[in-house]
């Protein structure tokens, strides 16, 4: 039977609620962190709607936060041991802080810069010496700074980036206090209903594969080391979760819809999932091993380098280690 149309058929079982539970003498306690956003948190709630992490012996306790920066200072103080999350994911281990060993997708087109046609602002030309609110250091903000220079704009010198959390940009837009705001979605959906007049100006697929951003998973340190087997399983699990939202799309996310994004209606979420990019557990395989998610890492760790100031910055070589889901999805 070909390893594809395995994970499908053990995913659409465990789906079903069937499939046997892996024997271990005590469930693991894990305590995990993540942004409640299709592509942070997607993997995680369709594993959980197929009974995947008990089956595989994982007490996971997830705790939602805000943004990645609060992710990472949680972990940090050592209240949470692993963290799903977008871009901050290659600054935080830049700085010794967190191992990263699992990636959910690319964030295609989940960054969005959008702005006030009414305000005078229709392109890129007319963003110089204006405001654009976002959240610095994170997707939506890592997304900016490579459309500003795209474009001919020096994001230090020709706009006034205002750094808010997301939910004050966005309201901060809408309201007309700022002419333009980066985002990431699910946010897009708050500014195209309550300001139809908005325009969307670029999203972060113009800049793929040359500036692509991915998301995935971290480990505090000590937990990482002590903890592979606990890692393997996390990816294991999230792997079936993955390869059958990559084969079942459709029933997937009206899954999720369902039992996790009740107050999102089903359009919204599968515009959420056409924003990000995911790819089979295999194909992943073949990006980890070819040094491509490496790269991907080491170009988001360049532009926090420069944006962060951080001296003496680990790069994503050592920061990043593929071998647990090498070793754990085989070809």
């Amino acid at each position: 039977m070909k390893r594809r149309t395995f994970i499908e058929l053990a995913a659409a079982t465990a789906l079903a609620g069937a499939g046997p539970r892996l024997a271990f003498a005590q469930d693991t306690k894990v305590k995990v962190g993540y942004l409640h956003t299709l592509a942070v948190d997607g993997q995680i709630w369709l594993a959980d709607s197929m009974g995947l992490w008990k089956k595989a012996g994982l007490d996971m306790e997830f705790i939602k936060f805000q943004t990645g920066l609060e992710l990472f200072q949680a972990m940090s103080g050592g209240s949470i041991d692993v963290l799903s999350t977008g871009a901050v994911m290659s600054n935080f281990p830049a700085r010794g802080r967190g191992k990263v060993f699992l990636i959910n997708d690319v964030e295609f087109a989940t960054a969005q810069l959008w702005v006030h046609p009414d305000m005078g602002i229709s392109s890129f030309a007319d963003l110089k010496g204006k405001k654009i609110s976002t959240t610095t250091g994170t997707t939506a903000h890592v997304f900016l700074d490579k459309a500003l220079r795209a474009n001919g704009l020096d994001p230090k010198k020709d706009v006034d980036i205002v750094n808010q959390r997301m939910p004050d940009a966005v309201t901060a837009f809408i309201s007309k206090a700022v002419p333009a705001v980066a985002l990431w979605v699910p946010f897009n959906i708050s500014v195209k209903k309550r300001v139809p007049a908005a325009k969307m100006l670029v999203d972060a697929s113009r800049y793929y594969p040359e500036a692509a951003i991915v998301g995935g998973w971290a480990a505090r340190n000590d937990y990482y080391e002590k903890n592979q087997d606990t890692l393997k399983r996390i990816i294991r699990v999230w792997a079936q979760a993955n390869d059958y939202m990559v084969s079942q799309p459709e029933k997937a996310i009206e899954t999720l819809q369902k039992n996790y994004y009740p107050d999102v209606p089903l359009e919204d979420i599968k515009e959420q999932f056409r924003a990000q990019k995911i790819f089979s557990s295999a194909e992943w395989r073949k990006q980890y091993a070819d040094g491509t998610v490496t790269k991907w890492l080491q170009q988001v760790t360049d532009f926090f380098i420069g944006f962060a100031n951080i001296q003496d910055a680990i790069p994503a070589s050592i920061y990043f280690d593929p071998s647990l889901y090498l070793e754990t999805v085989k070809e």
